[in-house]
């Protein structure tokens, strides 16, 4: 196999094993309360603190990508996040396990700055759209293989066994990332733009602020939808869940096929801005399906969960070749960095609309989000700008 196609497989595993539990220790809650005796609200704290490390560490881990390079950020971090996970097997108490997924966020932080840096130096513009949607399957890759497999180990070995596992995934990562990537040919430091930052400009920040507002229809539908469907359409939650899991694996395919998409029509940003809008009729579609009790809600909201995360990879494609190899890393760290504050506020705030009003307002509060990126993605930025030696074909870019 070509080396470039070998590291991105295993990038993709490094991001299935910090998925898996950054985003997926919701499904060890009953674990939680019944072996450490937290109740829901404690358990609701402790599994947030792995997004807690994240925000904290991910510009922090974006510099020392910039500086050091890939494959020692990548096995770094992996490797304190499965010791952190290692250590929570032996804690007890909400301190004690909030300290331990705290560290655990904060090592798998690197993952989202450093796997990002692999994709730009080891792939040429044409392609960099495919490679970053496979690289961002790696999320509903992580959280589907903790919905399938945190349930049944924490019924037949507690806590422990389902940490062991998510353990287990990191320092097994952490091995073949230190085995297997070898960082691309750097740049020198600011050749790509003369010297200076490329947040001298506003294309960056513009493309930050639009991401994270489309954040928003994400974590809205991701957060709400199983509870809708039982709540407020009847189904049983075996059958929402199940329903909502083949949307999950829908969305991990419509970001290959996005991704393939900018590669083929040589911008990031038109698709951006296209599917953005298309979020927001959407959304507005399904506020207005679930207000008149119409079966098309549950038509929009399954459709709403698979084109609500397309837009990742773009973003994340177009962020990393506008700062260049030399910028790149800590332009993904502040881009998840906006992201997942955004992604943290979501469910509360419309939680407190859902809680006050109805499904509807909450759904239909969030379709000025996608409508205001669309007006703030950048207009006229194609693949590889301005970092123009970093569309080098891939050849170039391989060791002899």
């Amino acid at each position: 196999m070509n080396r470039r196609w070998s590291i991105l497989i295993v990038g993709l595993f490094a991001m299935i094993a910090g998925c898996a539990y950054q985003y997926g220790l919701p499904y060890l809650i009953p674990a939680l309360r019944a072996d450490n005796g937290l109740t829901l609200r404690q358990a609701a704290i402790v599994i947030s603190c792995p997004v807690a490390g994240l925000l904290v560490a991910l510009a922090l881990w974006g510099i020392a990508a910039d500086r050091w390079g890939e494959r020692v950020i990548l096995s770094t971090g992996l490797t304190i996040a499965g010791l952190a996970l290692l250590a929570a097997t032996t804690a007890s108490g909400t301190p004690a396990l909030g300290a331990c997924f705290f560290v655990a966020g904060a090592g798998g932080a690197s993952i989202h700055a450093a796997s990002g840096r692999l994709i730009l130096g080891w792939f040429a513009a044409h392609e960099r759209g495919l490679a970053m949607g496979v690289r961002q399957t790696g999320q509903p890759l992580g959280v589907g293989l903790a919905a399938l497999t945190l349930p049944p180990l924490a019924a037949r070995a507690g806590l422990a066994g389902g940490l062991y596992l998510l353990a287990g995934c990191c320092l097994g990562a952490a091995l073949l990332v230190a085995v297997l990537v070898r960082d691309p040919a750097r740049p020198e430091t600011g050749e790509e733009h003369r010297g200076g930052s490329p947040y001298r400009t506003p294309v960056l920040w513009r493309i930050h602020a639009a991401s994270a507002l489309l954040v928003v229809p994400q974590f809205a539908v991701s957060a709400f939808a199983l509870v809708y469907l039982v709540d407020a359409r009847g189904w049983d939650g075996a059958t929402a869940g199940r329903t909502l899991a083949v949307a999950q694996v829908g969305g991990a395919v419509a970001r290959l096929v996005v991704g393939h998409w900018s590669d083929r029509t040589g911008s990031r940003v038109r698709p951006m801005r296209t599917l953005a809008v298309a979020i927001g009729v959407i959304m507005l579609v399904l506020a207005a399906g679930v207000i008149s009790g119409r079966e098309i809600a549950t038509v929009a909201l399954l459709a709403a969960a698979v084109v609500t995360v397309t837009t990742n990879g773009l973003a994340f494609t177009a962020v990393a070749e506008y700062a260049g190899r030399s910028w790149a890393g800590r332009a993904l760290g502040i881009q998840n960095t906006g992201q997942n504050l955004l992604a943290a506020a979501t469910p509360p705030v419309l939680g407190a609309l859902v809680t006050g009003a109805a499904y509807g307002t909450a759904f239909g509060a969030v379709v000025v989000f996608p409508l205001a990126a669309a007006l703030l993605v950048p207009a006229g930025l194609g693949t590889g700008q301005p970092a123009a030696e970093d569309a080098q074909d891939a050849s170039d870019l391989s060791p002899s």
